[in-house]
């Protein structure tokens, strides 16, 4: 957070407002708990707060929404979560969490979980404002169409009130500076200011936005911070949804560029929030990273790849059409081919699994070959079972390691083979059915079979 010595010492709390029912996106799920780029909406205010330093956190949620108090309680593990049992109003919301509000910090900040693109620096951003004196600062952008929005009236660096914009006068909707929603207040005037907020409107509700007619009529400052409109971007319905998921994606892809990735075809990769890229790390085409990925120096990832909860360590190579399941430790300088699957498996140091296999539960050593067709048989219907290669073993295409089972440094495995009891180090096991050849045996079949089918056709 870049804020001022006075601000970064001030203790803050800030309220997430995560009650909405999100009707519009016709869906069993919460609205907040709908992914952005790997991460829940919810996460991703939770993780900017975090940054901006905020002390506490308080989060509102509707009646019987113990799925969003888990998921905001699993991103920050202090937070309170209070329940909005009747809605009426954003400030009604903010109330639920009065216990917190009352315990004397220098800054409130009210967030909604569903504006989930607003960045640590502009949390930073509010909180300077209070520090400076304000009593109330809201955060505003310049809208491209301003229409249904309610406008920022400023005078100077003062604002003067929020108007909505039906009820807005002609003047008022030239203004293109508009209201994002995002409030800060001063500790020791949070309380008296909601409170003292009424319900004479025709919803019959408490609005937030009354805060700023309170504070003035109390002679108190109300200023404005403008962030992008990109930024402050809410979401409603699915459309939105993916408008947001677009610009994530191009705000993700920028800072890999920026920091040393190639990224041959960008707008064809998907990253998630928390995906690490090394430096001269290459992404060819239409790779998909799931959450938890971390990929070091010097790989190349290749076209049609998805990898999620994996590792992949400096210099190797993965895919094309490869696929990294969680517990996948890919070794430094390994290889991991085309219609690979790993899960839950470490491949050591200049390992190769080129093509068509698939390592589930297992310990590849380092230098260890896996050949073509090669699968590791983990499950048995109720368990999984582990399979360890040792170092420089070479497995034969077209083999299956039926597990719990251990194949000795160096050993071989002949193609074909059914693997099911362990291999001592630099040994050849070979494990399948003797061929029987019968000379002559096809020609008497076809023959068999073509007199068959004339007699009857007769």
């Amino acid at each position: 957070m870049k804020a001022s010595d006075s601000a970064a010492a001030r203790r803050c709390l800030v309220v997430v407002l995560a009650a909405g029912e999100g009707t519009r996106m016709k869906s069993r799920k919460p609205k907040v708990l709908h992914a952005l780029a790997g991460r829940s909406l919810l996460a991703h205010v939770l993780e900017a707060i975090s940054a901006a330093g905020a002390d506490a956190v308080s989060v509102v949620v509707g009646p019987d929404r113990e799925d969003v108090a888990a998921e905001a309680r699993r991103v920050r593990a202090d937070a309170a979560v209070h329940v909005q049992a009747e809605r009426l109003g954003t400030a009604h919301a903010v109330l639920a969490a009065r216990d917190e509000i009352a315990q004397g910090y220098d800054d409130v900040i009210v967030a909604f979980a569903d504006t989930p693109l607003v960045t640590a620096e502009t949390f930073g951003r509010l909180r300077a404002e209070l520090a400076r004196g304000a009593a109330v600062a809201v955060l505003g952008f310049e809208a491209a169409d301003p229409n249904g929005y309610g406008r920022l009236i400023i005078e100077g660096e003062d604002l003067l009130a929020i108007r909505e914009h039906k009820d807005a006068n002609d003047e008022e909707r030239r203004v293109g500076l508009c209201n994002a929603g995002l409030m800060a207040l001063a500790g020791g005037e949070a309380l008296a200011l909601l409170d003292a907020i009424g319900q004479d409107n025709a919803q019959r509700e408490f609005y937030l936005t009354d805060a700023v007619a309170v504070a003035r009529a109390r002679g108190l400052k109300a200023h404005v911070v403008v962030a992008d409109e990109a930024e402050v971007q809410g979401i409603n319905d699915r459309v939105q949804l993916a408008q947001a998921e677009a610009a994530l994606q191009a705000q993700l892809r920028l800072r890999a560029m920026r920091e040393g990735v190639t990224l041959q075809a960008p707008e064809t990769v998907f990253l998630s929030a928390d995906t690490r890229l090394g430096r001269d790390v290459v992404v060819e085409p239409h790779v998909v990273f799931g959450p938890g990925v971390t990929v070091e120096d010097g790989v190349v990832i290749h076209a049609f790849s998805h990898l999620e909860g994996a590792r992949v360590r400096a210099g190797a190579s993965v895919g094309p059409y490869a696929r990294l399941r969680p517990g996948a430790d890919i070794g430094e300088g390994a290889r991991v081919g085309n219609f690979v699957e790993v899960k839950n498996a470490t491949l050591g140091a200049g390992a190769k699994a080129n093509h068509l296999s698939y390592l589930g539960d297992a310990t590849i050593g380092a230098r260890a070959n896996i050949g073509a067709g090669t699968i590791t048989c983990n499950y048995d219907g109720f368990r999984k079972h582990r399979t360890e290669v040792g170092a420089g073993a070479f497995v034969g295409s077209n083999s299956s390691l039926v597990a719990p089972v251990t194949i000795g440094d160096g050993a071989f495995v002949g193609s074909g083979s059914v693997v099911t009891m362990d291999v001592p180090a630099d040994a050849l096991a070979v494990g399948r059915a003797r061929q029987v050849t019968k000379d002559g045996w096809a020609q008497k079949f076809r023959e068999t079979f073509s007199g068959a089918s004339t007699k009857k056709a007769e």
